[in-house]
């Protein structure tokens, strides 16, 4: 079976590139579900429910977060309903939403996907290695096929993730930097990783973020209004080839795609 992952969608940009894109890789590759971080997918921060709709509209199966999830008050409203929608499983007992689910994939297997958070240089949440380590035991009762979003900020942690959970899941995924990394493998245990799946936003932005702002900001160390830039597009992801019976990946390959100029 086939995973593909999408690289932190950033606002309008990202998500044309969702309506242009996730329909046919689908369709060329035999994607069974798609996962994507949608975190910044407002405007840049946080996620409203009009614009999740819109990216389930594209053909996207789960959306996960990460910091920035609470930015969007509404969201409060629906993450409790929704989901398809994530938020990272280590925030503390009592918080809005749930950090992993089973979704069932198009070919009907049984998939879990669990979003994290790391504390390197972000929120000092609980333990992500403690926590995912304790969903497992429940997880792996139902599927051997598991694909973690680790949104974090450190490469030493997306890597000590990496292999702390090397032949306990299918997939580690990287997101948070929004810069592809060409660091994709199989350990080997079985499990694939990638340090960062990238971002799917603006191609021509300080990563997503108008150039002209961001360096201002450097110039000037003066506090500045970020947006997101315009222009064309980039398409970041991964696509994870699985095998259902033992949940073992058999590959990882990046896919980087661009807006055509017009």
């Amino acid at each position: 079976m086939r995973l593909l992952m999408i690289g932190d969608v950033v606002g309008r940009p990202g998500r044309r590139a969702c309506r242009v894109e996730v329909e046919h890789l689908v369709r060329d590759h035999g994607v069974d579900l798609v996962i994507a971080n949608g975190e910044n997918a407002a405007g840049g921060n946080g996620i409203t429910r009009e614009i999740a709709n819109e990216l389930f509209s594209c053909g996207i199966d789960v959306l996960t977060m990460g910091n920035h999830v609470w930015d969007k008050k509404e969201i409060l409203s629906f993450i409790e309903q929704e989901v398809r929608l994530l938020r990272p499983a280590n925030y503390p007992p009592g918080t809005p939403g749930v950090g992993y689910a089973f979704y069932r994939s198009r070919k009907d297997h049984l998939v879990a996907v669990i979003n994290l958070s790391g504390r390197v240089y972000l929120a000092n949440l609980e333990c992500p290695f403690r926590t995912v380590n304790r969903l497992l035991d429940d997880i792996r009762k139902y599927t051997p096929v598991v694909l973690v979003d680790f949104h974090a900020e450190a490469t030493s942690e997306k890597i000590a993730m990496g292999w702390y959970l090397d032949g306990k899941v299918s997939a580690v995924c990287g997101t948070h930097t929004h810069v592809q990394t060409a660091d994709e493998r199989i350990l080997p245990r079985g499990t694939a990783y990638i340090s960062d799946v990238g971002m799917t936003g603006p191609r021509d932005s300080i990563i997503g973020v108008k150039v002209e702002t961001v360096l201002e900001k450097f110039l000037t160390q003066m506090p500045k209004q970020f947006q997101v830039a315009s222009g064309p597009y980039q398409f970041n992801a991964v696509l994870v080839t699985v095998d259902p019976d033992s949940g073992k990946a058999l590959n990882i390959s990046r896919i980087q795609g661009y807006e055509p100029p017009s």
